[in-house]
């Protein structure tokens, strides 16, 4: 699960139908419906470009943190991420300004904390996609104690 230091290149194709609007294609894969941003008479079932980073932000620091807990050998029971991107107008364009990531964590044994809140920095230290933004990823873990049997 070691990712290569030799650098990977990702292609998308972006094709634009006056019917259907916008779909990224990526060869392989299920196509992604678009559109431009919410609040320009969008088909509001498809996805923006904001929602594209806020999303691949967030599964980019739970594939991080998921890679770290295996790694330091810790079991869970469940993890979670809600997050929240802020688009702000900045002069004359709009940027996303900020990421607000709310992760929950469920563990069997409260002795595995420690473990778990070193995970959960590491996987925001190393989450790429993150760290290839301007704008910050502000976290916001919980940890839930759970010692029942399931």
């Amino acid at each position: 699960m070691k990712m290569s230091d030799e650098s990977r290149d990702f292609e998308v194709r972006v094709v634009w139908d006056p019917i259907e609007g916008g779909k990224a294609l990526v060869k392989g894969k299920p196509t992604i419906r678009v559109v431009k941003p919410k609040g320009f008479n969008n088909e509001p079932d498809l996805f923006t470009p904001e929602d594209l980073v806020v999303a691949a932000t967030t599964v980019c620091f739970m594939n991080s943190f998921i890679y770290f807990t295996k790694r330091m050998r810790i079991e869970f029971k469940s993890f979670e991420c809600e997050a929240v991107g802020t688009l702000d107008k900045v002069g004359r364009s709009f940027e996303i300004t900020k990421i607000v990531q709310r992760s929950r964590v469920v563990i069997h044994d409260k002795a595995l904390r420690p473990k778990i809140e070193r995970a959960f920095e590491l996987g925001a230290k190393y989450c790429f996609v993150a760290n290839s933004l301007k704008c910050p990823v502000i976290h916001e873990d919980e940890i839930i104690v759970d010692t029942s049997q399931s």
